[in-house]
């Protein structure tokens, strides 16, 4: 048998075991982080990992008066007793402490072991959480026995309640020659492998007892980017890895703007890659482009080893709220869960909910309730999209539809005549339209598309619903016609009014 780390947890294998066999469930394609023990280090450091109800923190054990949380016990009694903007203590317990009663100067990072009133019986353990000068009760050396090295930004998150529910050793991972990336799940695990699968975070303002809204907008682009439950790291720095799917996205209001220490995640709110989501790998000065949205409390192993390409699993809490474009049935169900309370507008007949308010996560999950609109099944028309074909097409469609956002989207029916509707759409300024998936010899009935710049009337979209040689869906030339893909309810098409809004339903292929 041979001894392993998964995702912090202790476990004993067989050996010649393969990582596919201990994540058998893990997504195909992505990365995760194996970090190969170092005699040289595990002989020459002591690295502890703690984890807490806030996150997980790495420390190094530099004074070698840390005998003290090798008791059994000690941990039940790590409840926090105290914090304020420069330290925070975990305790009462009782140690062997003979205090010097005299400040120190401590630095952010810096662990201590203090006691209250000068009596050992009552000590605590200490977290510096920024440079400063005070007397906590230590000895001679000012008690400082360890330094934090991984999970920084967790010191700033804890409140009153948090504690620590576990103590244990860990292997040292910063040789990351010894230490990678790997998405092959025929790897042999090897004796004292500490293997990382995902990336855990928790939204700015969000705890199960405790919700501020301080950035509930950005942090609900943050649960929009990660949806699907993926990083895709598409640049990596010294500082930070960075996912750009939805940079360009813009109206992102600035909110919430703080240094970006360790395992901080932003998402920009300026310049090109605006709407780029950051997780960060060391301490940085804060930005005025730049929101906190969410803090890793997980996984900041894997962040630290991402290679550019890389695919991560992250999970984020809160899971957004977000009803548009599911029947009434599910939606009532899901806010029953969340512990909402749902007002409806109508409830006659099958309902799909079109809008919701308040529309961002935070501010739902503070009040409690919310109100949606619904529109009947009839009026709901289902479409399919091309992005294989027109990937830039669709991207533009989703835009100016809202389905970028959700499932459901609107737009206004500018014209009827025969068998074409037109939607009258609004292109944000700058935004180029080249010619992409035109047709050539026949347009297929239901088909859906955008006219592009060659033509006057770029943007406008239409649907046609039977085959043309000659005029695409918006009445234009076959070189001026972009193909988006195709409208599944025709006969709800055909009822369409002019003027009238019209909601569809993307439906995945």
């Amino acid at each position: 048998m041979i001894t392993i780390h998964l995702d912090g947890e202790r476990m004993e294998i067989s050996e010649g075991i393969t990582l596919g066999t201990i994540i058998p469930h893990h997504p195909i394609g992505c990365s995760v982080a194996i970090i190969r023990p170092s005699t040289q280090e595990q002989a020459t450091t002591g690295t502890l990992a703690i984890s807490t109800t806030a996150g997980e923190v790495a420390i190094e054990i530099i004074g070698g008066n840390d005998d003290f949380l090798k008791s059994p016990e000690i941990v039940q009694n790590l409840i926090l007793h105290w914090g304020d903007r420069y330290a925070t203590a975990f305790g009462p317990f009782p140690s062997h402490i003979h205090p010097l009663r005299k400040p120190h100067l401590y630095e952010r990072g810096d662990v201590i072991l203090g006691c209250g009133g000068y009596e050992p019986a009552r000590s605590y353990l200490i977290f510096s959480k920024n440079r400063h000068s005070a007397d906590h009760g230590a000895d001679e050396s000012g008690g400082i026995f360890a330094k934090v090295v991984s999970g920084k930004g967790v010191l700033d998150r804890w409140t009153t309640g948090d504690r620590i529910t576990k103590i244990e050793p860990v292997i040292s991972w910063a040789d990351t020659s010894r230490s990678f990336t790997t998405t092959d799940m025929s790897l042999v695990i090897e004796d004292g492998m500490q293997i990382v699968t995902r990336v855990n975070v928790i939204a700015q303002g969000y705890t199960p007892d405790r919700i501020t809204t301080e950035a509930s907008s950005s942090v609900e682009h943050l649960l929009l980017a990660l949806r699907s439950g993926k990083f895709s790291v598409s640049r990596v720095t010294s500082t930070h890895i960075l996912d750009s799917r939805l940079a360009g996205t813009e109206d992102i209001n600035p909110e919430y703007r703080h240094p970006r220490r360790e395992g901080t995640v932003t998402v920009r709110t300026m310049g090109q890659l605006e709407g780029g989501i950051y997780i960060y790998r060391d301490d940085v000065p804060s930005s005025p482009v730049h929101d906190i949205v969410g803090q890793v409390v997980h996984g900041i192993e894997l962040v630290k080893l991402a290679k550019e390409h890389d695919i991560l699993t992250i999970d984020v809490l809160p899971h957004r709220i977000d009803l548009l474009g599911l029947p009434l049935i599910k939606a009532k169900e899901i806010a029953a869960a969340e512990r909402i309370s749902l007002t409806v507008d109508k409830e006659e007949g099958e309902r799909i909910v079109v809008s919701q308010d308040p529309g961002n996560t935070l501010d739902v999950l503070k009040e409690r309730k919310a109100s949606v609109t619904t529109a009947p099944l009839e009026k709901v028309i289902d479409i399919v999209l091309d992005d294989e074909k027109a990937p830039v097409s669709c991207n533009i469609f989703r835009h100016i539809t809202g389905l970028n956002q959700h499932d459901t989207g609107m737009i206004p029916v500018f014209f009827k005549f025969d068998d074409v509707v037109l939607f009258r759409s609004t292109i944000p300024s700058g935004t180029k339209i080249n010619p992409e998936n035109t047709p050539r010899e026949e347009v297929p009935a239901a088909a859906l598309a955008i006219t592009n710049d060659s033509r006057k009337n770029t943007g406008f979209v239409g649907a046609r619903l039977s085959a043309n040689r000659e005029f695409g869906p918006t009445s234009e030339p076959f070189e001026g016609t972009n193909i988006l893909g195709r409208v599944i309810d025709t006969e709800k098409l055909k009822k369409v009014k002019e003027k009238e809004n019209v909601y569809i339903r993307e439906v995945k292929r």
